[in-house]
């Protein structure tokens, strides 16, 4: 990975992207935790937590696209299809520990006030965990049962097929098809139930979420083709185009009078609304390469790069300033302006954070070789 120095590479707008992903997280998060109750009421709060529906499809959509990345190249290396799946499976379920870990790491931070339910409660890492390892298993289905050039072919349209399966299926295993034979912690990574009886559409399940995942498998597949390589900025343009038909087009059908489900839910469950935003994304993916191809992503240090690098650390630490014990400002106490800034503070602190994550990754045997080398500057 490059350090905040280096010219941007040819993958630098993935980077962007995740970048992005923790500006819209940061505003989100920021806002919902410090504004007051009557700033709530107004139209800013309410496009800002609109922009709060981005961040995990964008980390979803993005794990799908490296996770392609590096099937293609495990795959050039003449790895077997189980060889690949077991180290896509195994990076997957290191992100599912993570995700546990810091569960842990919030209620023991929260002891004394939050219930333990919060141990299990499915949020985004638990959801990038379990569908890395999904993909991983695709992988070895698809890859095993095709040899040569169809299998890029075949696992981009079990891919994509996943993605829309996976959409279809949500509405019901949220409503009339929910598993309710299942103990609470286990339905609740299939619709987000948790233990309060009903689907919560704060959590993130792997109905609908793990579509973004499969979405930008395929996506990242069909990129990383040798004919999409040698046609870049053409595909990349038609990736944009694609995404605003496709958004188009699934608000025109939510339009329509026709209904196929018991219970319609558009802002959650609904495959429209879930179509909508993989349609914004194809767009936002478009304008991200343009942006660090030809744009001020070739200038130089890149802020959203930069954050992007580094982006499950800021993830990680920015809540507890946000809406820990450690919260930089009073909650549900502060006027648009007063919070702007905090969230102004909130983006340079983790941005800083960011910064030395990347400069000092890898340098830990170096650092400790210099302090053996010179214990009295140590000391």
């Amino acid at each position: 990975m490059p350090t905040a120095a280096a010219a941007p590479s040819r993958l630098s707008y993935i980077d962007w992207m995740r970048g992005l992903a923790c500006v819209l997280m940061f505003q989100t998060h920021c806002y919902d935790s410090w504004l007051s109750p009557g700033a709530r009421p107004s139209k800013f709060f309410m496009y800002s937590q609109l922009g709060g529906t981005f961040p995990a499809p964008l980390f979803l959509f993005l794990a799908g696209i490296s996770f392609a990345l590096v099937t293609e190249k495990l795959w050039r290396k003449g790895l077997s299809p189980a060889q690949i799946a077991h180290t896509i499976v195994r990076r997957g379920a290191e992100i599912f520990v993570l995700g546990l870990l810091f569960r842990l790491q919030e209620f023991l931070i929260a002891w004394g006030w939050a219930p333990w339910s919060d141990l299990l409660r499915v949020d985004v890492l638990n959801t990038i965990g379990v569908s890395m390892m999904l993909m991983g298993l695709l992988c070895w289905l698809i890859l095993s049962l095709n040899r040569g050039r169809r299998r890029q072919t075949a696992l981009v349209l079990a891919a994509a097929g996943t993605t829309l399966l996976v959409s279809l299926l949500t509405p019901p295993l949220w409503t009339t098809w929910r598993p309710r034979w299942l103990p609470w912690p286990i339905e609740s990574y299939i619709n987000g139930v948790h233990n309060l009886g009903s689907p919560q559409a704060w959590l993130f399940p792997i109905f609908p979420w793990a579509a973004f995942a499969f979405a930008g498998l395929a996506i990242g597949l069909i990129l990383q083709s040798d004919w999409a390589r040698s046609r870049e900025p053409w595909i990349f343009l038609s990736v944009g185009v694609g995404g605003i038909v496709l958004t188009e087009a699934a608000h025109w059908w939510h339009l329509q009078p026709w209904r196929f489900y018991a219970v319609d839910d558009f802002w959650h469950t609904s495959p429209s609304f879930l179509l909508i935003r993989l349609g914004m994304l194809l767009i936002i993916l478009a304008g991200s390469y343009a942006w660090c191809r030809w744009g001020a992503g070739q200038w130089g240090f890149s802020p959203l790069i930069q954050l992007g690098q580094a982006s499950l650390l800021v993830y990680w630490v920015h809540l507890e300033f946000v809406y820990g014990r450690l919260s930089i400002l009073p909650k549900r106490a502060c006027s648009i302006g007063t919070a702007s800034l905090g969230l102004l503070q909130i983006f340079l602190a983790m941005l800083a954070l960011a910064f030395l994550r990347t400069r000092w990754k890898g340098r830990g045997p170096e650092i400790l070789g210099w302090l053996r080398r010179n214990p009295a500057r140590a000391s």
